[in-house]
């Protein structure tokens, strides 16, 4: 019977051919096991880079620079000519937002009482009927006083030169200087109307600086009405700009700005009030000449930190030359004791409650202001300091306590342990 020789195909019966096909499939094998290692490991960064395309050349066109550099400042110049433009208005606004933050809290303490509106109606009635009342207290008092100096000005001039006080100037000074001539001189000048005219600019000018007065004094009083009605509005409108994210932290800071400037007015009117009764019931007392005028002058004196008590208290006491040498030595004594108990007494238990300002700060802010803006540059540079302090505290300091060590500078030996992989994380990458 003939043998069968069954073979399957692909299959030979030598072991060397068996074995070259093994080596061949593991060859196959770890060719396709390399190729998903490469496919699962992230590409380096060489290799990003290189391909990537090349960066273009960059042309510089010096017309397009220079053509935008000039609309650039034509655009500056233009919004520095509608500002000086609409200086007189911003200073408006600026004073009444001031008058408004320095009312609101006794808005606010009337309100625990009555509804608001009537709170803030009981509050500006308060101060528009001090406003008037002060006029109608002081105007016709000044007209008559100034009638009375103009009549009596040749009697005044003469007793003046012929006092005790101009013959001691004048035996210290010796015969280098004519001490009579001179005031003689002084007082010829001011005693033609037409000079002190001139002085201010003409009888046109005297009027319009008054009449632009009153008009100034009236639009602030309308717009402090209206920012005090409105004031809790425009806070929240203002924090809508903010991202709500960040809408609680600015709201208490800014809450806390406007409170410091409120108690900043309410103390400055406490501690002008103080000064303006007590100059009035001693200026009365020793006979000075005008004493609701000058009480009225040491109360605006002292709303101007720093240099207003002591400017005011000066121009008091040089007027009260007019009477006497000797009056005018215990205005002098007054107000130096009175800048004592002010400085030491009255300032410091009223105003550390209102803005708590390092002595240093006062003192730098109070000049600075006074350089940059005058006399509301004064007034305004004490609360902006409070509030540039309570914005340090509250944001500035927190913001760098919060950072610990630059992300450029942790290193192995560096690594935080709230940065540090725990053990188990190590067991996983293992």
């Amino acid at each position: 019977m003939k043998r069968l020789n069954l073979r399957l195909p692909g299959f030979s019966a030598s072991p060397e051919d068996r074995e070259a096909r093994r080596a061949k499939h593991e060859e196959a094998k770890r060719q396709q096991a390399a190729a998903k290692e490469a496919v699962s490991k992230a590409p380096s960064a060489a290799a990003i880079a290189a391909l990537r395309p090349s960066a273009p050349s960059v042309r510089i066109n010096a017309f397009r620079i220079g053509l935008v550099g000039g609309i650039g400042v034509l655009v500056a110049l233009l919004l520095g000519s509608i500002v000086s433009t609409l200086s007189t208005t911003l200073i408006y606004v600026g004073v009444a937002l001031f008058l408004a933050l320095g009312l609101d809290p006794l808005v606010s303490w009337l309100e625990k009482k009555v509804p608001r509106p009537l709170a803030i109606a009981i509050v500006f009635l308060v101060v528009i009927g001090a406003f008037v009342g002060i006029i109608f207290a002081i105007v016709p008092l000044l007209v008559e006083q100034i009638t009375n100096l103009v009549n009596d000005y040749p009697k005044i001039s003469q007793q003046f030169l012929n006092s005790d006080f101009v013959a001691w100037v004048q035996s210290t000074v010796g015969s280098s200087f004519d001490i009579d001539s001179a005031l003689s001189d002084v007082f010829a000048f001011f005693k033609d109307p037409n000079n002190l005219l001139n002085i201010g600019g003409g009888i046109v000018a005297v009027g319009a600086g008054v009449a632009s007065g009153i008009t100034g004094a009236i639009i602030v009083l309308i717009l402090t009405l209206y920012f005090l009605a409105s004031l809790r509005s425009m806070k929240s409108v203002t924090y809508r700009f903010v991202p709500a994210y960040r809408r609680e932290g600015f709201a208490q800071v800014t809450e806390e700005i406007t409170q410091a400037v409120g108690r900043y007015v309410v103390g400055q009117i406490s501690l002008a009030l103080v000064n303006g009764v007590l100059s009035f019931i001693f200026l009365s007392i020793i006979g000075a000449p005008f004493p609701p005028l000058l009480a009225l002058l040491a109360f605006i004196g002292s709303m101007i930190p720093l240099v207003g008590t002591l400017s005011a208290s000066i121009v008091n006491s040089a007027l009260c030359l007019f009477i006497s040498p000797q009056v005018a030595l215990i205005a002098i004594i007054y107000y130096l004791v009175y800048m004592q108990v002010e400085a030491y007494i009255l300032s410091p238990r009223i105003m550390n409650r209102a803005v708590a300002v390092p002595g240093a700060l006062v003192v730098i802010a109070a000049f600075g202001g006074g350089a940059l803006g005058g006399i509301l540059g004064a007034l305004v540079a004490i609360p902006v300091a409070a509030s540039v302090i309570i914005i340090v505290q509250k944001v500035v300091f927190p913001s760098q306590d919060a950072k610990l060590v630059p992300e450029h500078k942790l290193g192995d030996a560096e690594t935080p342990a709230a940065v540090k992989p725990s053990a188990g994380s190590k067991s996983a990458v293992q």
